[in-house]
């Protein structure tokens, strides 16, 4: 098959709306002539759309690995009287409710037609009743302990089944110390091998697996098929998204399982790719794709739809101090230092743009909000499209990034700084170190202590005091014309050059299917 083929298949774990980086990264390919395929993950059902000439697809991804192989087993040595994992322990606290209920039948039933022997007999059933439903409840306050020792994997059998497991496969315990990776290969391995791609584009680890794995089934069938990882953060250095001890040391055995197969490798930052050099062997330096904004400077980002008036969102005037956090709500990325801060801000108002509300941390921010009496100057806002972020977070005064100190937070340009820097919004950000240097270089805002409060509160001042200082910062030191995705786009591109050559005429593509079938 023609080389000049040019299909790409990109691969990435969640639903594609709101991951500003793998949207921008199909668009720009399928612009520049390759036929593009993006494969996102769905809970429900699939779907599909258009984004800028790639096909979005959604694939349906079940959960049936969710739980270790030991988790469905009936916990003989740990916990014998214990109910089997399934539904025989609801079933068997709804058969007392059940029995209670007759039971109250009856008596009512005694009450109008008074009989001894019947009496006699419904005491007896009394006392059976009583006596099952002990017995039930003691096996389910084991069933509950047993549950939760497998979830913290915190038994001295847990802690010897890891040791083992470690020891005996390697980086294949990745196997029985998280299958879960098994749901996307079940679900994304069909899809890609029907669409026969040139290339695969592995977003982040968990996909890393599912591509190689895609890439060595062709090769058997005679297909070269080239694979590129993109490696969004540091494994090792990562905190984990769940919170089971075998998660973490799972995925970076996958990782470093399949990382040998990648053709290439790209990454968000130039300290990244040093610690990928390290950490996998790798050949030749990953190329750097910063996630900057697909923006050109226009206040209309020229796709039809108009940007939200985020002012108007938020109910307030133009001259009201207004902060804003864009991004995704996890804890250590220090979002509630905002609602902590605002008491001793009484003027200013944070705009959270927010996905996943939801989430119990986003509900624990508001929570917070309301107990300190600031409800009313907290706005949650959702997503907007990434194309319009820079124009509706310019509508603040303050781009916010209070990161805590954590490896990924250390050694990148976020995302959220880029649109802050082309929305050309003064910046109040944590001292984690590559944004806390840039900031300071560039003069574009103020840094101040990780988690501490009353640093944040003297940064916000600080910055309000002259925010147009800050702004200058934008026509003097701040490099905008190369945080921008044209620029990103290009060193893309040439990857895929490198590995496929340039895309085919849009003519030959007849012919390149039918060679395919």
């Amino acid at each position: 098959m023609s080389q000049r083929a040019g299909r790409i298949v990109m691969l990435v774990q969640n639903g594609v709306v709101g991951d500003s980086r793998v949207q921008k990264e199909a668009a720009s390919a399928a612009a520049a002539g390759w036929e593009v395929f993006l494969l996102g993950r769905s809970e429900k059902r699939a779907e599909t759309w258009d984004l800028g000439g790639a096909a979005v697809r959604l694939v349906p991804t079940g959960r049936d690995f969710d739980r270790r192989r030991h988790e469905v087993r009936r916990p003989w040595l740990r916990s014998p009287f214990a109910y089997p994992p399934g539904p025989l322990e609801s079933y068997r606290r709804k058969q007392v409710q059940a029995w209670n209920a007759d039971l109250a039948y009856e008596r009512a039933r005694l009450a109008a037609e008074p009989n001894a022997v019947a009496s006699l007999g419904l005491g007896c059933r009394t006392a059976a009743v009583r006596a099952a439903s002990l017995w039930i409840r003691a096996r389910t306050r084991l069933s509950r302990r047993v549950r939760e020792r497998r979830e913290r994997a915190s038994g001295a059998v847990d802690r010897a089944a890891f040791r083992f497991w470690k020891g005996v496969l390697g980086d294949r315990a990745w196997r029985r110390l998280d299958p879960a990776l098994w749901d996307l290969e079940l679900a994304f391995g069909p899809v890609i091998d029907e669409l026969a791609p040139d290339l695969i584009h592995a977003n982040d680890f968990q996909m890393l697996g599912v591509g190689a794995r895609a890439k060595l089934r062709a090769a058997a069938k005679g297909r070269d098929v080239k694979l590129v990882w993109d490696a969004h953060e540091f494994l090792p250095g990562m905190k984990p998204w769940k919170d089971h001890p075998w998660w973490h040391a799972a995925q970076v055995g996958h990782e470093r399982e399949y990382a040998p197969y990648a053709d290439a490798v790209v990454t968000v930052a130039e300290p990244l790719a040093e610690l990928l050099v390290a950490e996998h062997g790798l050949t030749e330096p990953p190329a750097i794709v910063m996630n900057t904004p697909d923006f050109d400077g226009a206040a209309d980002p020229g796709d039809g739809e108009p940007v939200p008036d985020l002012r108007e969102l938020c109910g307030i005037e133009k001259d009201t101090p207004l902060m804003i956090y864009s991004g995704v709500p996890l804890v250590q990325r220090g979002i509630h230092i905002m609602v902590e801060a605002l008491p001793s801000l009484p003027d200013v108002h944070a705009a959270l743009v927010l996905s996943k509300h939801h989430w119990a941390y986003v509900r624990s921010i508001m929570a917070r909000a309301d107990e300190l009496g600031v409800a009313d100057r907290v706005h949650l806002l959702p997503h907007v499209p990434h194309h319009q972020v820079v124009p509706f977070v310019a509508g603040a005064d303050i781009g916010v990034s209070p990161n805590h100190h954590h490896q990924n937070h250390e050694i990148s340009l976020n995302t959220k700084f880029f649109d802050y820097s082309h929305a050309r919004l003064p910046m109040v950000v944590s001292d984690v170190k590559t944004i806390a240097a840039t900031v300071r270089a560039t003069g574009q805002g103020e840094v101040f202590r990780a988690e501490d409060t009353e640093d944040f509160i003297r940064a916000v001042k600080q910055v309000l005091a002259d925010p147009d200082g800050y702004r200058r910062a934008y026509d003097e030191r701040v490099p905008l014309r190369t945080w921008t995705w044209k620029e990103q786009a290009r060193v893309l591109t040439g990857v895929y050059e490198r590995l496929i050559g340039s895309p085919a005429p849009r003519g030959d593509r007849n012919e390149t299917e039918e060679r395919r079938q």
